[in-house]
């Protein structure tokens, strides 16, 4: 079991580190995590190439921001699929590649502290999540891999249309102070993914042995909680 987590970390961290080196010749500012994280979650939008930041809207406070991000191109599943004139796709079986999925962070204070994961087939696409479990790091280094929980799930998932599913993060299972502050997580649909998502978090929360849930369509079944 070592062994295999090992392996995990290994592949998550040379597609972290790859994302983080494409992030530094690209990015307008820098991407060090910030000295001091805010003391309620703020919102902001992104792209997986924008960094802009905004203040979150009114609302319940059991719900805190939320940013998107979606791969620059489509594709990225596998498995059959067909293409239209106008770039849509309709290949129906194909598995969902991190490319072919818009992934929407939120920040949820209810019943706990969380961050969960909305992802959802961009237009044209239809595909299934045909792995369980989202790959979830933070930063270029193993200590930052999210560790699987295997809360909730369902196998497959059908994305398609208005469609979506769910994965909850818990980002600190430690007590103390200890950890370091993160503003993007990655997130890939498999630990292989080449092309993982960079998604800009609500916040900058302080990282200590991150856990992630199962991809699940059921919001609660997605609430992480350490085992």
């Amino acid at each position: 079991m070592r062994s295999r987590l090992a392996a995990r970390s290994t592949r998550l961290v040379l597609a972290a580190a790859a994302v983080t080196a494409l992030a530094a010749t690209t990015a307008c500012g820098p991407e060090d995590p910030a000295e001091n994280g805010a003391a309620a979650p703020t919102a902001a939008s992104s792209s997986a190439a924008e960094d802009g930041k905004g203040e979150a809207p009114a609302g319940d406070s059991a719900t805190g921001g939320s940013t998107s991000a979606s791969g620059s191109k489509s594709g990225g599943g596998s498995g059959d699929q067909g293409e239209s004139g106008t770039g849509d796709k309709s290949g129906y079986g194909q598995s969902c590649g991190t490319n072919d999925l818009d992934f929407t962070v939120t920040w949820e204070a209810q019943p706990i502290s969380h961050y969960r994961i909305t992802a959802k087939a961009k237009s044209g696409i239809t595909c299934y999540l045909d792995v369980n479990t989202p790959s979830v790091s933070f930063g270029s280094g193993a200590d930052g891999v999210a560790s699987p929980v295997g809360q909730g799930g369902e196998d497959p998932i059908k994305l398609s249309g208005s469609s979506v599913a769910y994965a909850g993060i818990n980002v600190k299972t430690t007590e103390g102070e200890g950890g370091k502050q993160f503003e993007h997580v990655i997130i890939a649909t498999t630990e292989e993914d080449p092309d993982p998502a960079q998604v800009e978090l609500p916040d900058a929360p302080t990282v200590d042995k991150p856990i992630v849930t199962n991809w699940s369509t059921e919001r609660d079944e997605t609430i992480p909680r350490v085992i």
